[in-house]
């Protein structure tokens, strides 16, 4: 039987009950604390996580990076492992997370980050822009904390060196192609917030070039290919994501009521 790491796991949620299950049942009984951080849900989430002998707390959203600091906060054993409502520690990165706290030099980390991979259409990605996507998410909490933008892409940030593991965190983030499509405009708004407050203004060469290269460096320097037809769309749909984005600065600064006609 293994003993229960020194860790807390960390979940920020939001009506989550389709995916809360499968991620509390990855850590149960080998952890020492589970701590859901809700924010304004109103499915069965907090029942649920009660059910799977969590802590649950309601928090008001501050963001991403502020709301998972503030979560993170809430934890009280010195390590804490960060994850989303849709993802899973595999049987292999749960056995390396054994092994990396059986190491006698793993004090001397601040973090540890691991691959994270996608099932998409059918199948596991493991080439372009979606893998290996090493993700820091186990953190020694006194030497941690969320940075980067108040809007999106927020990143942890350490006190001190990294370990990196090789076991997969599982990613069920687009359970069909429609939550794929329709998670483009949402991150198109972030997009135009983060760069807005940074007095970003619209470059015809950058909404041409940052589209391509998004493809050719997915499908092509990546390996996306050998995904099939995934690997095909994920380039296609990062390209045209990148394009919408850049598109919606255009918007932004040509926006005026219609000329008579």
């Amino acid at each position: 039987m293994v003993k229960d790491l020194p860790l807390s796991v960390v979940i920020v949620a939001k009506n989550e009950a389709a995916n809360l299950p499968r991620c509390l049942a990855s850590v149960r009984a080998w952890t020492a604390e589970v701590v859901v951080a809700l924010n304004a849900t109103t499915d069965a989430s907090e029942a649920l996580a009660l059910a799977a002998g969590a802590q649950v707390h309601h928090l008001p959203w501050q963001g991403f990076r502020d709301t998972k600091n503030a979560a993170l906060a809430l934890a009280t054993q010195p390590w804490a492992l960060c994850l989303d409502a849709d993802e899973e520690v595999s049987p292999a990165l749960r056995v390396e997370l054994v092994a990396f706290f059986a190491r006698p030099d793993h004090a001397t980390f601040a973090g540890v980050r691991f691959p994270r991979k996608v099932w998409f259409l059918g199948r596991w990605i493991t080439h372009g822009d979606w893998y290996p996507d090493l993700s820091l998410r186990l953190v020694h909490r006194a030497r941690a904390r969320w940075g980067g933008d108040q809007f999106v892409h927020e990143k942890m940030v350490c006190d001190g060196p990294v370990a990196t593991l090789r076991g997969d965190l599982l990613h069920h983030s687009f359970p069909t192609l429609s939550s794929h499509v329709a998670k483009i405009n949402p991150f198109a708004d972030l997009f135009l917030q983060q760069h807005q407050a940074r007095g970003t203004r619209f470059s015809v060469a950058a909404a041409i070039a940052r589209p391509l290269w998004r493809f050719v460096r997915a499908y092509v320097f990546k390996l996306g290919f050998l995904d099939g037809f995934p690997g095909f769309y994920i380039a296609w749909a990062t390209a045209f994501g990148a394009f919408v984005r850049y598109s919606r600065l255009y918007e932004a600064e040509h926006q005026s009521p219609p000329a008579d006609g």
